[in-house]
């Protein structure tokens, strides 16, 4: 992902002392706590915010506690979403619902979001008050935007400015408020931290038009998740919208059909929905949005002065081709 190692070796050996320190008991809390966060998962988050605080000329260790905060409400807030999504795998593995059951993952998240605080709260005292308010913010977002996702599942008409408006809250929303979080521990301008905010922005709805790409056109053994998951779900995707946008005829009528229906089985679902998208060509159509979310980043980026600039340019080339 072209995130330097020295960067990812530090969140997880901060991740991994978070984990010892959680206590053994009541078990049922606590270990699928630290099971969702040995997972292997990206660490994405965290990454860019530590990684744009170095860059501008930060410290480390007073970005440590934001970096650690950000993505413990992430896993959060995605052992939640397996719930209402119903998804019987993460990262390759059984999800905490599938492997304990629905109380213990609802209860688990809801622990795993309060330590998000607690760990945000050992930010040092002069940059807590902005990093608590961006935090925040974007938190409250996130729950918005999971629950117009939901809301879309059996919403007849949504439009793709709806849908990108929604994972502006439900993912973007994130990656912004690391890139921007990073900018204020770094003590840096107002104007700098906009603009890395701007950037944040851009790779999250890069990040999620992906996963999008991803879910259909991806290979399970390197996404490691169900293939076809979001198409069984009905959730109304970029590919969806504009695959009804686009199709005319007899196309139309059969996608129609195939939303909602569980008549047939889910193999079968995917199958033609999926035929549907290549031959009305929303791959294509969906790498076009990637391109121009990729070059509003790289435009932020631009009149960045910092010679670190270029590994932030390299990763944003990277979550355009990522394979998983």
């Amino acid at each position: 992902m072209n995130i330097p190692d020295s960067i990812q070796e530090r969140v997880k050996k901060e991740l991994n002392s978070f984990c010892k320190s959680l206590p053994k008991e009541p078990q049922e809390l606590y270990e699928p706590m630290r099971y969702m966060l040995g997972l292997g998962g990206k660490n994405l988050r965290p990454s860019l915010l530590l990684l744009t605080c170095k860059m501008l000329g930060g410290k480390i260790n007073d970005a440590i506690p934001a970096a650690i905060a950000i993505e413990l409400f992430h896993n959060f807030t995605l052992i939640h979403d397996d719930v209402t999504d119903n998804s019987p795998l993460r990262r390759g593995k059984p999800t905490v619902y599938k492997k304990w059951n629905l109380n213990v993952a609802l209860l688990s998240g809801d622990a795993l979001m309060i330590k998000s605080y607690q760990e945000l709260n050992k930010t040092p005292a002069k940059y807590l008050p902005a990093a608590f308010k961006i935090f925040n913010d974007a938190a409250l977002k996130v729950c918005e935007g999971q629950q117009l996702d939901m809301n879309y599942e059996t919403k007849n008409k949504v439009t793709i400015e709806d849908y990108l408006s929604m994972i502006s809250m439900k993912t973007a929303a994130l990656f912004s408020a690391s890139m921007q979080m990073g900018a204020i521990l770094a003590g840096v301008s107002k104007l700098d931290c906009k603009k890395m905010e701007i950037v944040g922005e851009n790779l999250g709805m890069l990040f999620q038009l992906k996963d999008d790409m991803l879910d259909v056109f991806g290979e399970s053994a390197q996404t490691g998740k169900q293939i076809g998951g979001d198409i069984i779900q009905d959730k109304k995707t970029f590919l969806l919208l504009k695959a009804l946008e686009s199709a005319k005829g007899k196309t139309k009528a059969e996608l129609i059909v195939l939303i909602g229906n569980t008549e047939i089985s889910t193999e079968e679902k995917v199958k033609r929905v999926k035929k549907i998208y290549e031959d009305l060509g929303v791959e294509e159509v969906a790498n076009k949005q990637m391109e121009m979310y990729h070059t509003n980043a790289k435009k932020a980026l631009s009149s960045i002065k910092t010679p670190e600039k270029e590994i932030l340019l390299a990763l944003t080339g990277a979550l355009l081709e990522r394979k998983k």
